[in-house]
């Protein structure tokens, strides 16, 4: 597997670690330049959150190109030693927050606080996916920031509806056996 690295921004060019084992498939390098580039492919500041983070590689690179902060959420702890790793390497911790905890309690703690984010990046294990689920969690407590987006990397077994209530559908794109799906609240235009 070839090495992970940081693809543009502040901390461009810095290789990540990678998580031990075969259970964190983390996002190639060029289907992570390819999202961001859907996405913007820069930021003028705002509030992040890497769900399934496993190296940290999607939030380190929200917060490389503009992102203020990013929180970064896994419950593994070989993926959580590798993600303090990797947020040392960018020189700038105090940029990020990382969470040891199933994704399903953060978003039951973020909601509880009224939390908002204005990029939600969601790849779940492919072979356990519930992003649906969530997106209706995230709708219901208001948790995307106006004007947000959610960026969710699935396998292409998950078959998304035509619309999905509360967002409007960005894009969408397939990579190998991956596939890509940019949303925004359904206010936004």
């Amino acid at each position: 597997m070839p090495a992970l690295r940081v693809i543009s921004g502040e901390f461009r060019g810095r290789r990540l670690a990678m998580v031990p084992g075969t259970t964190t498939r983390p996002t190639a390098d060029k289907v992570k330049e390819s999202m961001f580039n859907m996405l913007g492919p820069y930021f003028d500041g705002g509030e992040a959150v890497d769900f399934y983070a496993g190296t940290g590689g999607l939030g380190i690179e929200a917060v490389s190109r503009g992102m203020d902060h990013a929180v970064l959420v896994d419950s593994a702890f070989a993926a959580i030693k590798t993600i303090k790793a990797n947020v040392e390497l960018t020189k700038a911790p105090e940029r990020f927050t990382v969470k040891k905890m199933p994704v399903q309690r953060a978003l039951d703690e973020f909601a509880a606080e009224g939390k908002q984010f204005d990029l939600i990046m969601m790849d779940p294990p492919y072979a356990k996916q519930h992003a649906l689920a969530q997106l209706d969690q995230i709708r219901d407590a208001h948790m995307l920031a106006p004007g947000g987006k959610i960026m969710i990397e699935t396998g292409q077994d998950v078959d998304y509806p035509e619309t999905i209530p509360g967002y409007t559908i960005l894009r969408e794109q397939t990579y190998g056996v991956a596939q890509v799906i940019i949303l925004t609240g359904a206010d936004a235009k």
